[in-house]
């Protein structure tokens, strides 16, 4: 079984994957739970150390702002993991109850629009090289305010926002089909998205996160599109059944993640010189977050390898032809054969665990954590 195409492949997770989180109506604490993004970054770590495949971290500001940009990032190194993609904010404040970039109001847009300019600093202290932008502007009343409005608005303060950034850095731009608001949202789709970025420009691309779908979208159509126009910058990984982000990825439809890495290892858009970032953007409010985070990464990268087993010649042969049972059962082979032994032996000759998540239980870290993070207040969504 040649799972050669792994090499390289990497997963970025999300800071405050490791904070405390919970519903619309609760938030749930656990012992250990990190309080400033150093504690942050120590659980990341430990996802990578036993997988051998999330080295990037994720921040979201100003939820992860520290006073010293250079020490977090020589703490990150020593933990074996780097600052990846810096996440902006513009849904916790009160001036944003009517939208940021796209609000009436200019004097909340320019709050706005300088918030990103922060963050664009923040990549310049921390090496990271894409600033994630996810909106929750929109309107819940028809004639709330102008739909066409709201879109230059939107424009413009994007292009105020890509002109600050440097020339090596990316805007990722995301966009979700509802939520916070339910009549309009003012980024509610890819297509809507790839306008805006092919008008900013080359280094402007489309995020796009499995969990931001109307249910039946086909999303790895979606994936297929952008990826042949180059502006797929970024890929969220998660669940769709909480309409969010909040759920492991691959664990209601693995068949799904499997269709979309399909597309992606097809024009070998898995390889780190494509230029695609995959990110986990999860918040684990059961589970544990650690072994959710593991668990998470481990569902991707088995998705993966199936789908560097399909023969793709066989497959093209079978479509030319026109035979329809033909072709799927080239795609299905591939998705029911069993990886997991192959990829356990791969990371043993790695020096890596053959089970991550038993390998975390029995490390001692949890209870090493609990013991020593007492005090002081546990970082939260949100905080």
């Amino acid at each position: 079984m040649n799972l050669d195409g792994l090499d390289g492949f990497t997963i970025e997770v999300p800071s405050w994957a490791y904070g405390n989180s919970g519903t619309r109506f609760k938030v749930f604490t656990r012992p250990g739970g990190p309080r400033d993004p150093y504690e942050k970054i120590s659980d990341a770590a430990q996802v990578n150390r036993l997988t051998g495949l999330a080295n990037r971290v994720s921040l979201h500001i100003p939820w992860d702002l520290v006073e010293d940009w250079s020490d977090l990032g020589e703490f990150a190194e020593k933990a074996g993991v780097r600052i990846g993609a810096i996440n902006s904010n513009v849904f916790q404040d009160d001036d944003y109850r009517l939208g940021s970039l796209c609000n009436p109001d200019p004097a909340i847009r320019r709050k706005a629009v300088d918030h990103h300019k922060h963050c664009l600093d923040v990549m310049r202290q921390t090496g990271s090289k894409d600033l994630k932008i996810w909106l929750p502007d929109g309107l819940n009343y028809a004639g709330q305010d102008s739909l066409r409005g709201r879109q230059e608005r939107l424009a413009e303060s994007l292009r105020e926002i890509y002109d600050a950034s440097d020339d090596d850095h990316r805007i990722l731009l995301e966009y979700k089909f509802f939520e916070p608001y339910f009549y309009s949202t003012d980024i509610p789709d890819w297509g809507t998205s790839l306008l805006h970025c092919l008008s900013l420009g080359e280094r402007a691309q489309v995020v796009l996160d499995t969990g931001h779908h109307a249910p039946g979208t086909n999303i790895e159509f979606i994936v297929m599109q952008l990826l042949r126009q180059n502006r797929l910058g970024a890929f969220d990984f998660n669940s769709r059944y909480y309409a969010d982000d909040d759920l492991i990825v691959g664990s209601a439809d693995p068949f799904q993640l499997f269709r979309i890495l399909s597309e992606i290892v097809a024009v070998d858009a898995h390889r780190p010189g494509s230029g695609v970032n995959f990110m986990l953007d999860q918040c684990h409010n059961i589970e544990e977050k650690i072994p959710g985070q593991i668990r998470s990464v481990l569902n991707v990268e088995q998705a993966l390898a199936k789908a560097l087993l399909i023969d793709q010649d066989a497959l093209a042969t079978a479509q030319r032809e026109g035979d329809v049972l033909g072709a799927n059962e080239v795609l299905m082979d591939a998705y029911e054969t069993d990886v997991r032994a192959a990829l356990a032996d791969r990371r043993e000759a790695r020096g890596l665990p053959r089970d991550p998540v038993k390998a975390f239980k029995a490390s001692g870290y949890a209870a090493t954590v609990t013991a020593e993070r007492v005090g002081g207040t546990q970082a939260s969504w949100g905080a």
